[in-house]
């Protein structure tokens, strides 16, 4: 039952000055929430080493907490909607509600017998000037995923839109996230995850100014009822905060 973790080859694409979504970091699965479930998650993110300065209207990262309530409900085997509540832990006026997202979610059910998990969301809301000078946004997110035997990969190839802030004229901006992990055990999971964004589709910023991060993550399956994930992350360009850790514990109902 045990064997060496994956070590997946990534993907260099991210964004640049481009506020980071260090509120939930994830890389997404296909399945969507069960019929008649409700899923409740707590994800905290640490900014250990990030931005110590304001860029324009957005306070620094540096030593913040994130902390996001994420409630997901199930309406049918396929259907899901998921509702995030982002806060902000900090000094210097860095403690606050963020904003909100809605996000609904497809997936190819198993009866079709697709070779991959496939599943689509679209996620829209508002997040204050303070902590993201892009206000309004939507995200749309294919996800593809497979597992083989202790093997599994999910790649999220995202597309985000600003309707509101200074990226608003900047078109889509290509934001991809892989996760590749192997099962030490029937409880225990390593691996990887990247989180990326270059910028807009075809005019691709400079490097540093993109963002590459890398978290070598654990995911521990104790109980279906439950969820949890944690890993800590390394940013690799100048415009990427350089040490975070995550976690996120989840809840079924």
């Amino acid at each position: 039952m045990k064997k060496i973790y994956l070590l997946f080859a990534l993907l260099i694409f991210t964004a640049p000055l481009y506020a980071q979504s260090n509120y939930e970091i994830q890389v997404y699965a296909s399945p969507t929430m069960d019929k008649g479930k409700t899923m409740f998650e707590l994800h905290s993110n640490y900014t250990l080493n990030g931005s110590t300065t304001s860029s324009g209207p957005e306070l620094p990262t540096n030593h913040v907490i994130h902390e996001t309530i994420e409630i997901t409900h199930g309406w049918t085997s396929w259907f899901e909607t998921g509702f995030y509540i982002f806060n902000s832990i900090g000094s210097g006026g860095r403690t606050a509600y963020v904003g909100s997202h809605i996000r609904p979610r497809v997936t190819v059910p198993e009866s079709w017998k697709w070779p991959v998990g496939v599943s689509l969301s679209a996620e829209f809301g508002f997040q204050k000037s303070a902590f993201d000078a892009n206000t309004s946004s939507l995200e749309i997110r294919p996800i593809v995923d497979k597992k083989w035997n202790k093997l599994y990969l999910a790649i999220n190839p995202t597309v985000e839109k600003s309707f509101v802030g200074p990226d608003q004229n900047q078109g889509l901006i290509f934001s991809p996230n892989v996760k590749g992990s192997y099962d030490v055990s029937k409880v225990v999971s390593l691996g990887l995850e990247y989180y990326g964004s270059t910028g807009p589709f075809f005019h691709y910023d400079t490097f540093q100014q993109q963002q590459h991060q890398i978290f070598v993550a654990t995911d521990l399956d104790f109980s279906p009822n439950w969820e949890f994930n944690a890993g800590f992350g390394l940013g690799l360009t100048n415009s990427t905060d350089k040490a975070i850790f995550k976690m996120i514990i989840g809840r079924r109902f």
